[in-house]
């Protein structure tokens, strides 16, 4: 086994037995092999549906090196990242993410990725009521902040 992957393995394992979260769990290296941060879900000892362990390690990474730009570092993770995870790791500029678990995996233990994959895709359209209000107040910040010369990232 990997042995990122097996961090990774073990950081979902321990995770699990605590009651932290599901059995996700997640390791960011730099391209030396040296391990920046490493963690599990924790969305139910956070109460924070957002806590997954791709967030959770990425919020770390990035706080340990001062950045947001985690270009040239690579994700570890236990199962397939669903499509919040894929987001932050797009955001983070990771290019490259190994992943143990397939979504389908997740799914067969009652993991509900694969709604959100139907949403993304047009299907499912009950999931969520997403209505626009009230751009003309709200696009004064974006021109603001284009005019200020803002950092967009």
């Amino acid at each position: 086994m990997n042995n990122f992957m097996k961090i990774a393995k073990d950081c979902a394992s321990h995770g699990m037995t605590k009651g932290e979260g599901g059995p996700f769990g997640a390791v960011i290296t730099d391209k030396n092999g040296n391990i920046i941060a490493q963690g599990n879900n924790m969305v139910l000892a956070n109460n924070d549906p957002t806590a997954h362990a791709e967030v959770t390690v990425i919020r770390e990474a990035c706080k340990k090196l001062g950045t947001y730009d985690l270009s040239g570092y690579v994700l570890y993770t236990s199962c397939e990242p669903c499509p919040m995870c894929l987001s932050a790791i797009i955001w983070a500029n990771i290019k490259t993410v190994y992943y143990g678990c397939t979504r389908e995996d997740a799914g067969n233990i009652g993991f509900r990725d694969d709604a959100i994959y139907e949403y993304l895709e047009g299907k499912k359209k009950d999931l969520l009521e997403l209505k626009q209000l009230d751009r003309d107040d709200c696009i004064a910040l974006f021109e603001e902040y284009k005019k200020d010369g803002k950092t967009i990232y």
